[in-house]
């Protein structure tokens, strides 16, 4: 599974388009009105405000070259304010393995730039945000994860170690080979590197393999 497109609700439209395209440096792919899409290496992010209510945020990362974690981290830390978890600004996740930061954009969103060893390819160019890869994660947050999980098999999206599903817990959806997921969870559980807890809002993602996946305004699921 790779993740074509995702589209997330904003209630901060042009600080999110002047954060990302003039402060970060993505590329500007189409915009209107209501909503502008920005290159995100393979794939593609967009920001809507249509019929937001509230603050809606989110959480989702990129994957960067396995090799440029540090390059990344210096060349983001000039840029913004990393966030840090128990005084530390990047967390090692050695079961992966991986290394990751994170930091807020305007709308309160909790990105993630993740090096992905042995998974994400490597790059002899200097890094620039021209560097990402695709977005390898995206938290889709429902009421019944056992009843999304069901759906979400029927259109080949597993869990990456074929485990059974837990309503408790985070759930990757996703071939663990890719380093590509959509995390299945509940309302309230916490997002580690921020304060904020999991909210189901409204998100359209689309896959490669022809599939939307859509929670709408009323907090329903659909794939389409």
């Amino acid at each position: 599974m790779e993740i074509k497109s995702l589209t997330l609700q904003t209630d901060n439209l042009q600080s999110m388009k002047e954060f990302y395209m003039n402060k970060l440096g993505f590329h500007l792919i189409a915009e209107n009105k209501g909503s502008f899409q920005i290159q995100t290496g393979t794939s593609i992010l967009e920001f809507t405000n249509s019929d937001t209510v509230g603050k809606p945020f989110y959480h989702f990362a990129f994957n960067i070259p396995a090799n440029q974690f540090e390059e990344a981290k210096f060349w983001l830390k000039n840029k913004v304010q990393l966030l840090t978890e128990d005084g530390e600004d990047q967390v090692n996740f050695s079961h992966l393995p991986a290394h990751a930061i994170y930091f807020e954009d305007p709308s309160g969103n909790i990105v993630e730039f993740i090096a992905r060893y042995g998974i994400n390819e490597e790059s002899s160019e200097p890094f620039t945000i021209n560097s990402i890869l695709h977005i390898s994660e995206i938290g889709l947050i429902v009421d019944d994860v056992l009843k999304v999980g069901k759906e979400l098999s029927k259109a080949h999206i597993f869990e990456r170690d074929n485990k059974p599903l837990n309503e408790k817990s985070l759930n990757f959806m996703g071939v663990r080979e890719i380093g590509i997921f959509i995390i299945l969870a509940r309302p309230g559980r916490r997002w580690i590197f921020s304060d904020k807890y999991s909210t189901i809002y409204p998100l359209e993602i689309s896959v490669n393999n022809g599939r939307k996946l859509i929670v709408n305004h009323d907090g329903e699921f659909i794939i389409e």
